[in-house]
C-alpha cells in the first residue's frame, strides 16, 4: 500500500502541474516541519486560498513534522479539494487543551484527504484518565462534519486523545486502506465513529484501538463496512442508543469480512435501560473470524458501563454469545 500510494503521490502532483491547476503548499505560508512551531495559521492560509480558488485545489502537506494546535477548515468551497499528505501532523501533547476537535473539516462537498500520518499523542491524557484525575475529555483527531462527498484514504492515525476520525452531520464519505492504531489501554479512542451520517463506507482498514473500532450512534444510516481488521479494542458497535427518549434510530447497516483479534465484543448493540423512540433495524453482519474474543455478538438493552448511575432497567436484556463463530 506504501509503494501504490506514493505512485499515485508523483501522478496527482504531475497532473495538476501539467493541467495548470491550483496547488497550494503549506510551506509556501509559513508552515515549518520542526515539530514545534504551530503551524495552524499557514495551513488554514493555504486551505483558504484553495477554497476560494474556481478550479480543483491541492492544499499540500510535504514530508517534515508539523505541529499544529487546532484547525477548523470551513466551507463552502467554490471547488473541489485534495489534501495531499506526505508528512505528518502534530498535535499537543498537553492535556490542558480545551478543543474538543483538533482538525476539522466542515460544509464542504468534494474533499479528498490522502495519505500522511496524525499523531494526536493522547499519551498523557490516557494517563490521566487512568490515574482516575480529574481530566478533560481530550480532542477527536480528525472530523468530517456537515460534509459530503469524501473520501479519506492512505491515512494513518496514531495515538488520538478521543476518537480518530468522527463523521457527524454528513453524506457520502468512504474512509479506506487507512490504520488506527492506539494502546489497549487507550480510553474512548474509537477508531471511526458515525453519527447522523448517511452513506458512509469503511473499507480495508486496520483499527487498533483501546475503545471500538467503529461506533454508530443515532441517525446513523446505509453503511458499509467491509474488509477490516478490529483488535484490540471493544469491537464494532451500534450504540449506546436511547441517550433521550426522542431520538432518530440506525438503520441499513452492513458489515462484512471483519477479522476480530483480542477485542471485548465482536459484533454489539447497546441501548441504555430508558423508554426511547429510536430502533434499530435492516442490519446485517457476514462472514466473521474471531479469535479471543469475550462477547462475539451481544445485544444489551441494559447497557451501562461500571454499573454506575445507571437509569431504570425497562427491558429484558438480551445476549447472545457465540464462541469461535465462523473461524
Amino acid at each position: 500500500m506504501a509503494k501504490s500510494n506514493t505512485i499515485l503521490f508523483i501522478f496527482i502532483l504531475t497532473s495538476f502541474s501539467t493541467l495548470g491547476l491550483s496547488a497550494y503548499n503549506v510551506v509556501d505560508f509559513g508552515a515549518r516541519p520542526d515539530g514545534q512551531t504551530d503551524s495552524a495559521d499557514a495551513f488554514l492560509k493555504a486551505w483558504g486560498m484553495a477554497c476560494r480558488s474556481r478550479e480543483p485545489s491541492i492544499v499540500y502537506i510535504p514530508q517534515g513534522n508539523f505541529y499544529v494546535s487546532s484547525a477548523l477548515f470551513w466551507g463552502p468551497c467554490k471547488n473541489s479539494i485534495l489534501v495531499l499528505i506526505k508528512g505528518t501532523i502534530i498535535a499537543t501533547s498537553s492535556i490542558g487543551s480545551s478543543a474538543i476537535k483538533w482538525l476539522e473539516f466542515q460544509n464542504v462537498q468534494g474533499l479528498t484527504i490522502l495519505g500522511g500520518t496524525l499523531d494526536g499523542r493522547g499519551q498523557a491524557l490516557w494517563a490521566c484518565k487512568l490515574a482516575h484525575r480529574s481530566c478533560p475529555l481530550g480532542s477527536i483527531s480528525l472530523t468530517i462534519s456537515k460534509s459530503k462527498n469524501v473520501l479519506i484514504s492512505g491515512l494513518k492515525s496514531l495515538n488520538s486523545k478521543l476518537m480518530h476520525v468522527s463523521i457527524q452531520f454528513s453524506e457520502d464519505v468512504t474512509v479506506r486502506n487507512s490504520f488506527m492504531i492506539a494502546p489497549i489501554y487507550s480510553l474512548n479512542t474509537d477508531g471511526v465513529h458515525i453519527q447522523q451520517s448517511t452513506g458512509v463506507n469503511v473499507l480495508m482498514s486496520v483499527i487498533k484501538t483501546g475503545d471500538d473500532c467503529i461506533s454508530m450512534k443515532p441517525g446513523t444510516s446505509n453503511v458499509y463496512i467491509n474488509h477490516i481488521y478490529c483488535g484490540p479494542g471493544h469491537g464494532i458497535s451500534i450504540g449506546s442508543l436511547a441517550d433521550s427518549v426522542n431520538e432518530p434510530g440506525v438503520q441499513n447497516i452492513t458489515v462484512k469480512s471483519v477479522v476480530f483479534d483480542h477485542t471485548q465484543n465482536g459484533f454489539r448493540i447497546k441501548t441504555w435501560g430508558r423508554p426511547s423512540n429510536g430502533f434499530v433495524k435492516d442490519v446485517s453482519f457476514h462472514n466473521a473470524i474471531m479469535r479471543n474474543v469475550h462477547n462475539p455478538i451481544i445485544v444489551d438493552q441494559n447497557y451501562c458501563p461500571n454499573a454506575y448511575n445507571c437509569p431504570g432497567h425497562v427491558n429484558e436484556i438480551l445476549t447472545l454469545r457465540f464462541i469461535n463463530l465462523f473461524d
